[in-house]
């Protein structure tokens, strides 16, 4: 089986995937497993791969995911005893009496949160840090969850473009330069991008405003919006579970999470993001219900149902991952992942005459291809293969690298081969579709955007 048809293939799985998802035909986690199944018959059928290969793959794809997972799992743990407990509470109702009804005051804050969060350059920690915060302020002023997550990701994209964040550190090492020089260069996109994510905050605001969002405002009843009813029971059991006196000290817990989150997630300590959470439960059941096995049983089954749905959609995506991004070695060469035969495609179909304008139409199309890319298979395979094509037009390696990271980093948060993207939509009780769906378009035009910055100023070359 040649490397033209893998690929072919390839795009052919990502195609059928994002059909599915978007026909709301069947979870995102059934849709991971099933098509990415049938690709690996097919390519085993063909003589591409070997049963053991695919084992390997597989085993690949859960060494990327594992982690998410049980950060996921531990994380809405830990928010959920903290909502029981109403550390949440007290402080959406300082944020009301903050904002009051300014629904663009909401958009903005949750911008200037994410932008605060993800100086460390981790996306899933951001999500840990953005999402549970502001999305009971979103509910109770009748705010869509999906404008959570577009203005978050905006935010986040631009930020990732720190020197110590994956993207730049990816492009910088097959550039063979320092990411600090290369973060330089981007320094005055980054800046431009800041002030953009502020402006597209407002924009989200106003149309939220328009549909009726606001403390006091009309609940838009849209296609497809459910509004769930809290029952007595339920109100009850939350009032009989709530902790106010301990306010300060569960602040103090959560904030002590976040700082081990960030100082523990260095390279030179490189302790697992899901370790502080782990913590995190264990002094959030103590603290909060003392020493009963059956009040914290009864905490953990109250959150299991969604650590547990979100949890089998990265079990699934490990699959996907797998099978497309890893590749494995026989006789000691390595077999060239599905990924790499894709945009090997992608080099062969490419215009000659678009070769001496190679950064604007990588800039163009960045955004569709980081839903089909993870970022490791962008940059360490699309990257070096769109070096080659620029040599060969005479375009420099840097142009082209600052057209793969800033044009991609828009729409890294909303790729599903990024793991932290399934965590952030679970978070916020969002289908990836919907998340797709509602951010898709504002994503690429914001990184349109940035690319026309980075021409003016003479960052990349027209």
């Amino acid at each position: 089986m040649s490397e033209v048809l893998v690929g072919i293939l390839g795009f052919l799985c990502i195609v059928a995937i994002v059909a599915t998802l978007f026909q709301s035909k069947t979870l995102p986690s059934i849709a991971f497993i099933v098509f990415p199944s049938i690709l690996a018959i097919i390519l085993v059928l063909g003589g591409y791969y070997t049963l053991p290969d695919i084992a390997k793959l597989i085993k690949g794809g859960f060494n990327s995911t594992g982690p998410t997972a049980a950060l996921f799992v531990f994380s809405v743990l830990y928010f959920g005893i903290m909502t029981d407990a109403g550390m949440f509470d007290v402080i959406i109702d300082k944020l009301m009496k903050l904002v009051g009804d300014n629904v663009i005051g909401v958009t903005v804050m949750t911008t200037v949160i994410a932008l605060i969060g993800h100086l460390d350059g981790g996306g899933a920690s951001t999500f840990c840090i953005v999402v549970p915060a502001m999305l009971p302020v979103y509910k109770k002023m009748h705010m869509r969850p999906t404008t959570l997550l577009r203005v978050s990701v905006l935010a986040m994209g631009v930020l990732n473009l720190m020197p110590w964040a994956g993207p730049t550190m990816r492009a910088a090492s097959v550039l063979e330069m320092d990411p600090s020089s290369l973060w330089r260069t981007l320094l005055p996109v980054q800046a431009f991008g800041i002030v953009l994510s502020l402006a597209h905050a407002v924009l989200a605001g106003v149309q939220e405003q328009r549909r009726g969002a606001g403390l006091n405002g009309r609940l838009a009843q849209e296609e497809g919006e459910v509004v769930v009813e809290t029952s007595a029971e339920d109100a009850a059991q939350k009032n009989d579970l709530a902790r106010p006196k301990l306010f300060w000290v569960n602040l103090g817990i959560t904030l002590v999470v976040i700082f081990l989150l960030i100082f523990l997630g260095q390279d030179k300590y490189d302790y697992p993001g899901y370790f502080p959470f782990m913590l995190g439960v264990a002094a959030a059941l103590i603290v909060n219900y003392g020493m009963s096995a059956n009040m914290h049983k009864k905490l953990i089954n109250l959150h299991a149902a969604p650590a547990l749905m979100m949890c089998s959609t990265l079990m699934g995506a490990a699959v996907l991952m797998g099978v497309l991004v890893k590749s494995v070695t026989v006789d000691g060469e390595e077999v060239a992942s599905v990924v790499t035969c894709m945009s090997e495609i992608i080099q062969m179909i490419l215009p000659a005459f678009l070769g001496r304008h190679l950064p604007i139409v990588i800039g163009i199309l960045s955004v569709p291809l980081a839903l089909a890319f993870d970022t490791d298979s962008y940059f360490y395979g699309m990257l070096p293969v769109m070096i080659g094509i620029g040599e060969g037009f005479g375009v420099a390696a840097l142009p082209v690298a600052v057209a793969m990271v800033v044009c991609r980093n828009c729409a890294t948060f909303i790729s599903p081969m990024v793991p932290a993207t399934l965590l952030g939509v679970g978070l916020a009780e969002v289908d990836i579709k919907d998340h797709i769906k509602a951010s898709f378009g504002y994503v690429w035009a914001f990184s349109i955007i940035c690319m026309i910055f980075a021409v003016i100023f003479g960052i990349m070359p027209l």
